[in-house]
């Protein structure tokens, strides 16, 4: 039998991987991902008309039906797989028992979440189960967009300081068609945002509207009115594994308004791959006493490079590859279970700019 990372391969030379809400936006993306590097995705999800139609943009595509109420059947659905990678939001309501089914089956656990909240209960519940341990799996959520990308950018650029008084995470987004999940998802959270100040996360109530200032971002967005407090998860992954005090988060103000509008109809593709025009920054700003470190990542699209994170994330995982040293199985984030700067490399950006790099 083939060995991934001194764990069966069930006599396969590359991994499946169940992807779970498969006919989702960046489901999509994620498929085509995993075949274009070899692998076998499975694909899964409650809705048969719509699984079909996934299944049918990728010929010879095994598909299962599952629901996340259903215990048996998600068991079925993952079954013979080395990995799961859930792309199903609410993730409030599917990740949970996707990651018990992962529990049972002894594969590891994905997830593409941006919501914090989710985020944070995922970590709380899990950190310390010993099932997971005694399972030797990796339970990975937030391996997208939101709660890996900053968290990398950030871990890069502490370095190897034992600690940092403050990390400002900055995002700019040219525009915002929001998939549906997103919308769901903002109405989940229902304007609670998670900050963390004095070493500590806390959860404020939405009746209080965020504060606002301006960023001055690098190219091609320059000085932007933002707002603050930004509920991004990467306030959440960063927190859970790198000494810093205060975490500021924040975003430009014009793509909120895209939120707010139930008319931009969604992500438009501009290319072949079916990305979209989208151009997004990522500017982290990491400050110990009066010294700063900036890291920062450019490229098209939040949904479709959450892609090549989470995939390859699922191959660091199964293989060992660019692990960081002294990482057991457990609930991870990806600043804190991989080589950061070698992770960030890999990915499909059209700019990265990290400390000391000439």
């Amino acid at each position: 039998m083939t060995e991934i990372d001194g764990r069966p391969g069930h006599g396969r030379a590359k991994p499946v991987v169940a992807v779970f809400g498969a006919y989702g936006h960046t489901a999509g993306f994620v498929t085509a991902e995993l075949l274009e590097r070899g692998w076998t995705p499975v694909l899964s999800g409650r809705d048969a008309t719509k699984l079909a139609a996934a299944a049918a943009a990728h010929p010879g595509v095994e598909r299962r039906i599952a629901s996340v109420d259903d215990p048996a059947a998600l068991d079925r659905a993952i079954a013979g797989a080395d990995a799961v990678i859930n792309c199903a939001g609410p993730f409030g309501d599917t990740a949970p028992p996707l990651i018990e089914a992962a529990l049972r089956s002894g594969i590891h656990y994905l997830d593409i979440t941006g919501e914090s909240l989710v985020a944070i209960d995922t970590f709380d519940t899990y950190r310390d189960d010993r099932r997971v341990k005694e399972a030797g799996i990796v339970v990975a959520p937030v391996m997208a967009f939101y709660g890996a990308l900053g968290d990398l950018l950030a871990t890069v650029a502490v370095g190897d300081r034992a600690a940092a008084d403050e990390i400002s995470i900055a995002v700019a987004l040219d525009g915002w068609r929001p998939t549906r999940g997103t919308l769901l998802a903002g109405q989940r959270r229902a304007g609670r945002r998670v900050v963390f100040t004095e070493h500590r996360l806390r959860i404020l109530a939405g009746d209080e509207p965020p504060p606002e200032g301006t960023w001055t971002f690098s190219e091609p967005f320059g000085t932007q009115d933002v707002v603050g407090e930004f509920s991004s998860a990467d306030v959440v992954t960063i927190s859970r594994h790198l000494d810093v005090a205060r975490i500021d988060a924040f975003l430009n103000v014009a793509p909120l308004r895209d939120l707010g509008d139930p008319e931009t109809g969604g992500p438009r593709a501009a290319d072949a791959s079916g990305r979209s025009a989208q151009v997004f920054l990522v500017e982290v700003v990491v400050r110990r006493g009066e010294e700063q470190r900036r890291a920062a990542a450019r490229g098209r699209d939040i949904y479709a490079i959450t892609a090549p994170i989470v995939v390859e994330a699922a191959e660091r995982i199964l293989t060992g590859r660019g692990r960081a040293p002294g990482v057991v199985p457990g609930v991870v984030t990806a600043g804190e279970i991989f080589n950061a700067e070698d992770f960030l490399r890999s990915l499909p950006l059209d700019e990265l700019r990290l400390p000391g790099a000439g």
